[in-house]
């Protein structure tokens, strides 16, 4: 096998193995005039998507729709909104952690609201959030929701990390609307009255000692400072999700940087094991389709497009991002700021 056959092997290996990512959107509650067309781009939208780096937002659905595509998302970066919708049960069953870079109205990294048919009897009558145990940033607001059922029995306080986000879980006045109660081994905080959704506690349940999340009430349960949502074991491999990165299935404080101090020699070294951080992961290469490696950003960093003080160029196949300078190198098109971010003339030098 030749070695550029091997090379490509690993590469689609690497890649494979790394989560199915989208963009999120940030259109609040402006939705489109055909309903149809609604459901369409949302679907295709976030379709086979396990990671959404930016907001998740679910507006405007009518009933009767199949969402079970949004079973897929394990993590949003930004904040969920569900709003306006008529649908019964939102299926975000595998959603692990809501990192909240990005808060709705500026408080909540989850908004649930006004989700039923005003002149009929249907609306949202269930949370498919069982898996959901860490939202990073921000709050929760759940508010006039008219058939909604056992939102106001979870521990949200569990799922929120920092005690002075907003809390708001309006409880719905559904006593005659048949919401059953939850499966006597649920405790009385469920996702449904299944037995199987139960919410699963993994902070208010901690052993004082534990810094953070924990996977049973004893001090040898504690889970690593770096998980997020929760953890199997103590070992920073045991995690359900990374409070800030994954480097090959480890969480961590940081990608492996490009220098590391040698204290031998008294000097910065090139670190031979460098990664470039890709939303949460690191990885070895940016992914091919629209990311661009951008090496002196934030150590190495996968960026969507280079800041407006750096030119895409082209080397070996490889497109990544480098300093303007006062001349653009042969090949480079649209040069288009220097590093005093002055302007200068748009133009093509050419090879």
């Amino acid at each position: 096998m030749s070695i550029n056959l091997i090379v490509r092997f690993i590469y689609i290996h690497l890649f494979l193995s790394l989560p199915a990512v989208c963009p999120g959107t940030e259109n609040k509650l402006s939705t489109l005039s055909d309903l149809d067309q609604q459901y369409r781009t949302l679907k295709k939208h976030y379709e086979n998507c396990e990671v959404v780096m930016g907001n998740l937002e679910i507006t405007s659905i009518d009933r009767n729709r199949n969402l079970s595509f949004l079973k897929s998302i394990r993590e949003v970066t930004g904040y969920v909104l569900v709003a306006l919708n008529q649908f019964d049960y939102l299926p975000l069953e595998n959603l692990r952690i809501v990192r909240g870079t990005k808060l709705y109205e500026g408080r909540y990294a989850l908004a649930i609201f006004l989700n039923y048919r005003r002149d009929g009897f249907y609306g949202l009558r269930q949370l498919g959030l069982r898996n959901l145990t860490e939202i990073l940033n921000g709050g929760v607001y759940v508010d006039q929701n008219k058939f909604l059922c056992h939102a106001d029995t979870i521990h949200w306080r569990d799922i929120i990390k920092n005690p002075q986000a907003e809390l708001l879980v309006v409880p719905s006045n559904n006593s005659g609307l048949g919401c059953k109660r939850c499966h006597r081994s649920c405790n009385g905080r469920c996702w449904g009255h299944q037995d199987d959704q139960c919410q699963s506690l993994t902070k208010t349940v901690c052993a004082e000692q534990c810094d953070g999340r924990c996977f049973g009430p004893y001090v040898s349960n504690c889970c690593h400072k770096e998980c997020a949502g929760g953890c199997s074991g103590p070992k920073d491999t045991d995690c359900f999700a990374c409070t800030n990165f994954n480097d090959s299935g480890a969480c961590v404080t940081q990608c492996p940087q490009p220098f590391v101090y040698n204290p031998t020699t008294f000097q910065l070294e090139s670190n031979p094991r460098a990664k470039y951080t890709y939303g949460s992961f690191c990885v070895e290469k940016c992914p091919r389709k629209n990311w661009l490696p951008d090496p002196h950003h934030l150590g190495h960093s996968c960026v969507r497009a280079c800041p407006s003080n750096k030119m895409e160029v082209e080397e070996n196949r490889i497109k990544m991002c480098i300093p303007c300078t006062d001349i653009c190198p042969k090949g480079t098109t649209y040069c288009t700021t220097i590093m005093t971010s002055v302007p200068k003339v748009p133009h093509t030098v050419p090879p």
